[in-house]
């Protein structure tokens, strides 16, 4: 992708990374960029996960090529001088396993067939994205995080940064997550799911070195993007509108600009992103329940001091508000620190990856907050 990108390899055969389902995984390659400077103290380090589909060009970078250059996913939020800001911080961020977008996940080369794992990918979860994600910081040489941060499933893995290393975790930022999916959110991506798998050119996912499930993708993709919208954001952006504007067409094309656009937003996807990865993801973020969690773990976090700000989105109803209440009133029974903010916007779900001053500075006092009490 760009010459900012770094790779991270480790757990080489025999010593393989144990996965919850039992399995033990390996060699594993993560991909992973860093922002900023590690200050002398190393009490200055942002840990960013990204949510399903992201990857770990979180914001373009000031030196290096063209692609270098290009801006990332959360770019007015990462950088110098903006919320999360890289003249005082360093930013890690990491593609997680079973991407692919550079880390290990069913794309990659099985080493016991030398062809790619297909669905012979062991089934990962969050916790195993994390528990990568640690030996990578471990190689790095971090011993400890001033912030977790994450939107969506990113949200998840900073909520089990917490769980399962919380002497390592300073603070954690949470902005449209939630502790467990509900069947609502479970249904969209079983759906999803299923419109892959019944591409004839799925295979059983073992597609590679053909055309793959191309229209398949493209249709869990429209469907994941509608959960990502408002009815106030489509009204607005859409409305009724045709796309040339005076007549129906009485066939089945895409008469609406809306329909126009969920096939745009499915046939880019397709471009750059692997369907059996959607697959294990949506897996992984189905089975996450914060929830069970059990009280000595929740003591943990409660002892280390770890200190929490929580934002929903009032428009988001994949991940809706009353979801991160519930989080709340589960880590403040538990005598953890947590602050909560429900931001008004009508953008949806994407309302953490959309431009907003009133969420960038939320952030940036948060975590300057944090800073100041480290010192």
């Amino acid at each position: 992708m760009n010459d900012a990108r770094h790779f991270f390899t480790f757990a080489e055969p025999p010593d393989l990374m144990p996965v919850e389902c039992g399995a033990g995984l390996g060699p594993i390659t993560l991909a992973y960029e860093t922002w900023g400077e590690l200050s002398a103290a190393q009490d200055n380090v942002i840990l960013i996960l990204h949510a399903f589909s992201g990857d770990s060009h979180v914001a373009s970078h000031e030196q290096g090529n063209s692609k270098a250059r290009e801006q990332g996913w959360w770019e007015f939020m990462v950088g110098p001088g903006k919320g999360i800001d890289t003249r005082k911080y360093f930013v890690v961020c990491s593609n997680i396993i079973g991407g692919c977008m550079g880390s290990t996940g069913p794309a990659s080369v099985n080493p016991a067939t030398d062809q790619p794992y297909g669905m012979d990918f062991p089934v990962v979860t969050v916790k195993d994205m994390v528990q990568a994600q640690k030996l990578l910081l471990e190689h790095l040489g971090i011993r400890k995080l001033l912030a977790v941060v994450g939107g969506s499933m990113g949200g998840m893995q900073a909520l089990q940064w917490c769980a399962s290393y919380p002497d390592m975790v300073t603070s954690a930022v949470l902005l449209a997550t939630t502790a467990r999916h509900s069947a609502l959110s479970i249904a969209f991506n079983e759906i999803a799911r299923q419109a892959i798998m019944a591409d004839p050119k799925w295979q059983q996912g073992s597609y590679y070195g053909s055309d793959g499930p191309e229209l398949g993708l493209a249709v869990a993709r429209m469907i994941g993007h509608v959960t990502y919208l408002s009815d106030e954001a489509m009204r607005r952006k859409f409305g009724r509108r045709l796309q040339d504007r005076c007549n129906l067409s009485f066939d089945f094309n895409a008469n609406f600009q809306v329909e126009s656009y969920l096939h745009h937003q499915g046939e880019k996807f397709v471009r750059r992103f692997d369907a059996n990865s959607l697959l294990y993801i949506t897996k992984a973020a189905d089975y996450f329940d914060f929830t069970t969690v059990d009280s000595e773990t929740l003591t943990s976090m409660a002892d280390a001091g770890i200190r929490f700000l929580v934002t929903a989105f009032s428009s988001d109803w994949l991940y809706p508000t009353y979801q991160s209440k519930e989080l709340v009133r589960l880590l403040k029974k538990n005598s953890i620190n947590v602050s909560f903010c429900e931001i008004e916007a009508d953008s949806g779900h994407d309302g953490f990856l959309i431009p907003s001053r009133r969420l960038t500075d939320l952030v940036a006092g948060f975590l300057r907050a944090r800073s100041e009490e480290k010192r």
